[in-house]
């Protein structure tokens, strides 16, 4: 018969992540990148993340900034927003916004034949630059946000990581070939708890340093 372990509910989560760090063995993470690598760990059960997120030079450190600097955090979906501690979020002037159920997106998605995800994209760019864009879901929302990079628009940072089969891989290879701060999730997995986790990992960091 299997042992169920008897875990008072508040040191679950500890637990679960000296789990990890025991599983991970002799494997040495990148220090910046271990909090984030380890909670996309955490969130699917998946430790092929630790191989396969990818972090674009400096990322976390421009990441962090960005965050400091009061970045509009824009999500690709529902799920991502509600995923995302908003709390903690405002602690640092970010707000965090999702466009897709919105009317004027919805009409002229409509009107063009495409994605609501990629109108979303519009939507957030004509914020300014000083925006973060979490991306968990449309692989079209990042060809977009190629598309505007290519005419100029410069993000504060890409969180890049679809889940599918139709264009998830080409889409965030299309990032990863950008200079623009990124974090991708190469290949097909990912999702919108993966991207919300990400944001929520660099925000966790930053709350606990800012306590200290």
């Amino acid at each position: 018969m299997l042992k169920i372990e008897n875990i008072a509910p508040m040191d679950i989560e500890k637990e679960s992540f000296a789990t990890i760090t025991r599983e991970l063995g002799d494997r040495v993470l990148d220090p910046e990148q271990a909090p984030i690598i380890k909670r996309v760990i955490h969130t699917t059960a998946d430790f092929e993340y630790a191989d396969t997120l990818y972090f674009s030079p400096d990322v976390v450190e421009k990441a962090k900034e960005a965050i400091k600097g009061g970045a509009l955090i824009v999500t690709d979906t529902q799920m991502a927003w509600s995923g995302i501690n908003k709390k903690s979020a405002a602690k640092f002037g970010c707000e965090v916004k999702c466009f897709m159920s919105d009317e004027d997106v919805a009409a002229e998605a409509k009107k063009q034949g495409v994605t609501r995800a990629r109108i979303s994209m519009d939507k957030g760019a004509s914020f300014g630059e000083n925006v973060i864009f979490v991306i968990g879901n449309a692989p079209t929302a990042l060809i977009r946000l190629r598309e505007l990079i290519d005419e100029g628009f410069r993000p504060k940072l890409i969180v890049g990581v679809p889940v599918g089969f139709v264009n998830v891989v080409v889409s965030k290879e299309l990032i990863m070939e950008t200079d623009i701060p990124c974090i991708i999730a190469r290949g097909r997995k990912g999702g919108s708890n993966v991207a919300a986790c990400i944001i929520n990992a660099l925000l966790y960091v930053m709350d606990e340093k800012r306590g200290q």
